[in-house]
């Protein structure tokens, strides 16, 4: 007999197919417009001004850019690779320091409650841009003048320029630091796993955070001594003054600074609410039950409360995630050189190729948006089954 539904599936099938050519005829209308009218004003479409030289400079570069040299597509990688420094370590630090105030809102001292309740009230409620602002006035202002740094003997300098401290180079042997930090993460992970089947085992669980932090930071420095003691030591570019500025070293200029501070306490004060909503779900028998075993409230919240608020605490926290990376782009305002400001505003004024760098920084936003997505929501995953 067959099945009466199926002239409704065919009928559905059918409107699908013409909404998708549709609107694939309604984007090849809008691109042969644009294209017409790009050909008018003299302008070629397509991706081939990624190839014409730039001739302009970048304050921040995480890799080898000269203004002379450089092409659009470099100064596009320097923006991204700004980008993803400043949101990776935004998301970093937004997410310790809002798990601590978010636990720090159900402590039992007052004091420390009421100091939790006040960043979190005073950070979320304030504009976002109007926080990166005043960061970055108080910054600049706070800092010693460019003609006269602060220095700490010859090591490092501070002043309305930045902070410049000494660079290590880790091309050639010098590899075998960050390589060494590398195997250190990795056993830190191993250890992680152990510990939580000693858990689900019923076993007492090994201290993990000291030996994390003695694999992570041990490991390396036996990598740096054991190559000076080979011959061969990790070369350091030490700043220095020059006529009208700081030379050479790592610079840390204010826009970052104050791009990653306001970035890291606006988003944590909303990540701080998601663990105080997190710890709340979990049923007070549990914090009952771990006081039976004779845990302590520490242990108690490492090891049994906060393992089960993850349930709760990681899809919004995926959200927070997102908003970090894509509220980067008010860096523009403060002159820090991420994507949108180097990308959309430089490149854009030079090029004219309006269409090309728009499409291709919604690509490299959505991409990201993406990518962070699907991570947190597989972690999500594994956190919710193994605790189902």
């Amino acid at each position: 007999m067959p099945d009466p539904r199926t002239p409704l599936r065919w009928r559905a099938l059918a409107v699908q197919a013409l909404l998708i050519l549709a609107l694939a005829a309604l984007a090849y209308l809008a691109a042969s417009n644009a294209a017409q009218k790009l050909a008018r004003q003299g302008i070629v479409a397509g991706f081939g001004f990624l190839g014409r030289p730039a001739g302009f400079d970048i304050g921040q570069s995480l890799i080898p850019y000269a203004a002379a040299t450089a092409t659009y597509l470099d100064a596009f990688l320097v923006g991204l690779l700004n980008t993803l420094l400043v949101s990776g370590l935004a998301i970093g630090i937004a997410t310790g320091l809002g798990f601590a105030v978010g636990i720090a809102r159900r402590a039992e001292n007052p004091l420390l409650r009421a100091f939790a309740a006040a960043y979190v009230e005073l950070f979320r409620n304030l504009p976002l841009l109007l926080q990166l602002l005043v960061w970055y006035v108080a910054v600049r202002v706070a800092l010693p003048p460019a003609s006269d740094p602060a220095a700490l003997g010859q090591a490092a300098f501070l002043s309305q320029r930045g902070l410049f401290l000494p660079r290590p180079d880790f091309w050639g042997s010098a590899a075998a630091v960050p390589l060494a930090f590398g195997i250190g993460l990795a056993a830190v992970w191993l250890l992680v796993q152990a510990r939580g089947r000693a858990v689900a085992l019923g076993k007492k669980p090994g201290p993990v955070l000291s030996l994390s932090a003695l694999l992570c930071l041990g490991l390396p420095a036996l990598a740096w001594i054991g190559l000076a003691l080979a011959g061969h030591p990790v070369p350091v570019a030490w700043p220095v003054r020059g006529p009208y500025d700081i030379e050479g070293g790592l610079a840390v200029r204010p826009e970052f600074a104050a791009l990653l501070i306001g970035l890291s306490t606006y988003s944590a004060a909303f990540i701080a609410e998601i663990v105080r909503a997190g710890l709340d779900s979990v049923a007070q028998g549990q914090r009952e039950a771990a006081a039976a075993l004779s845990l302590s409230r520490a242990q108690a919240l490492r090891l049994v409360v906060l393992p089960q608020a993850m349930r709760v605490i990681v899809p919004p926290l995926t959200s927070q995630y997102l908003n970090i990376t894509k509220n980067s782009s008010l860096a523009v305002l403060i002159g820090y050189p991420d994507l949108v400001h180097v990308f959309m505003g430089t490149v854009l004024n030079q090029t004219n190729q309006a269409v090309e760098v728009v499409s291709l920084t919604m690509a490299v936003y959505l991409t990201l948006s993406l990518v962070t997505a699907l991570v947190m929501n597989r972690y999500n995953a594994r956190v919710a089954g193994s605790r189902a």
